[in-house]
């Protein structure tokens, strides 16, 4: 079955993708979404595009960009299973900034409030590459490209880095 569309309504010129989304957008839910927008702007340089609220001020929907994506945001509302990491008792997914200055970046969002996980530190993959988590749960990590690699080398230093430095010669 077909919905009518209305006489009003031009479909034709609708984009499937809207220009300021991309095709893979993280919806965060966080207890406390307005403050989450605001660390993130603070600490990720976050620009607010959209935000609906509730009538109780809850956050239905936000819209941020950093950088170049979107990522969109709500408040946790437990009637609809609606939970955020730490309601869950953890997150198991992690949110990559690919940018020019991992080590700035994780500076600022440690100056802001996150939490280190891990330093940045020079990768086997040819990446500077750290991780922080939010106050709301969600683990966010950042890189820098410093080395252009091959698949195989990136294989074989990913190897050396398992099992020590030289072990995994032929």
């Amino acid at each position: 079955m077909t919905t009518p569309v209305s006489p009003t309504c031009d479909s034709s010129s609708v984009e499937p993708v809207p220009a300021e989304m991309n095709t893979v957008t993280p919806h965060l839910v966080c207890a406390g979404a307005a403050a989450a927008i605001d660390f993130y702007q603070k600490a990720f340089g976050a620009v607010e595009l959209t935000r609906l609220e509730t009538p109780d001020g809850k956050i239905m929907n936000a819209g941020i960009r950093i950088g170049n994506s979107m990522l969109m945001l709500v408040d946790e509302m437990p009637d609809w299973n609606c939970l955020g990491p730490k309601a869950r008792g953890g997150t198991s997914v992690t949110i990559h900034l690919q940018v020019p200055d991992a080590d700035a970046l994780f500076a600022q969002a440690v100056a802001a409030g996150a939490q280190p996980k891990m330093p940045v530190t020079e990768m086997f993959w040819g990446d500077r590459y750290g991780m922080v988590e939010d106050a709301w749960g969600h683990s966010w990590s950042m890189g820098t490209r410093v080395k252009n690699l091959t698949q195989e080398e990136i294989a074989t230093a990913a190897a050396n880095a398992q099992c020590g430095e030289g072990c995994c010669e032929s």
